[in-house]
């Protein structure tokens, strides 16, 4: 099945997971290819389409099964269960991260926490206790976890993405601004949040034109 499945249609399914886990924390317990692609701006027929793929998911006249339908996603996407995390940087946007509640039931969970500061080393942030940075690759190899979280400096992010793959991690998020070459079998997206804003500005001021 897996060679017959655009592309297009997997990245499509993480969409359609968050706005029917919104759908769930509303209550509701039914909705409509329609309704989802409100909240997606994903044609409804291209909705249909993608489920079509795994399964009859909806019910003519009802609609999908909201909780139903995220467990079905949620093991089409191997989110349970929740993927260990590892994060190295326990700065503020480390902190703000381990702290975000809904982590978990998304299908992921920050395991474990690195930092070189010796006044955060052995404390707990959320219930996490921060590492210090030099056991890295054992701790990573020993939890045998394959996703990294960088919140680092920008002098610091390659060194250290280089370390988290030596270690057995395959896919790495990272908020330094600088783009992270490394090879073919490690997946990398970097988070730029300055440009992100500059765009917000840029399209603020435009709208006022």
């Amino acid at each position: 099945m897996k060679n017959t499945i655009p592309k297009e249609t997997i990245s499509r399914l993480f969409t359609y997971f968050r706005s029917l886990l919104c759908f769930s924390k509303l209550g509701k317990k039914n909705v409509s290819s329609y309704e989802i692609s409100k909240l997606c701006n994903i044609n409804p027929a291209i909705i249909r389409k993608d489920f079509s793929y795994f399964g009859d998911f909806g019910t003519k006249g009802v609609g999908y099964d909201v909780d139903n339908l995220i467990d079905e996603i949620r093991a089409i996407l191997k989110l349970d269960p929740a993927a260990k995390v590892a994060l190295v940087g326990v700065g503020n946007i480390g902190k703000a991260l381990m702290s975000y509640p809904s982590f978990e039931s998304e299908g992921f969970k920050i395991y474990m926490a690195f930092d070189n500061d010796k006044k955060k080393i052995g404390k707990k942030v959320h219930g996490v206790t921060v590492e210090h940075i030099k056991n890295l690759e054992e701790r990573i190899k020993a939890e045998k976890i394959k996703i990294g979280i960088l919140t680092v400096p920008e002098s610091e992010a390659h060194r250290l993405a280089k370390r988290m793959a030596k270690a057995g991690v395959k896919a790495i998020l990272s908020f330094a601004p600088c783009q992270i070459v490394m090879t073919e079998n490690i997946e990398v997206t970097c988070i730029d949040l300055s440009t992100e804003l500059s765009k917000l500005a840029y399209y603020s001021y435009k709208n006022l034109e």
